[in-house]
């Protein structure tokens, strides 16, 4: 299953880092998420696009996993000529992720 069945996203940026939060829609999906949407799988996912750290933040009372990419964003805002400098598509590039279906 496609990660987007089970959570939606938000991005924000600071210079080449972009921030990818992805939110359960359920709670009780949580587990399954913080399972399965790993820092190393999000970081493969982005091969070829994130050239630095990915750190996965878990916020399991909210539901939700923030993941801190460095390098994700060409050089950032001000210094990119790609035409998602912001990196608002990472989110749903991101909610394309397979993940195991839940048990």
């Amino acid at each position: 299953m496609k990660l987007r069945a089970l959570a939606h996203s938000r991005t924000g940026d600071k210079g080449d880092t972009s921030n990818i939060s992805v939110i359960a829609y359920d709670p009780a999906d949580y587990a399954h998420l913080a399972a399965h949407v790993t820092a190393e799988r999000v970081r493969e996912h982005f091969r070829g696009i994130v050239t630095g750290d990915v750190v996965r933040y878990a916020l399991p009372r909210l539901g939700a996993l923030n993941f801190v990419l460095t390098g994700a964003l060409g050089g950032g805002v001000t210094r990119s000529l790609a035409l998602d400098a912001h990196g608002k598509g990472l989110s749903s590039a991101l909610l394309d992720l397979q993940i195991p279906d839940r048990p």
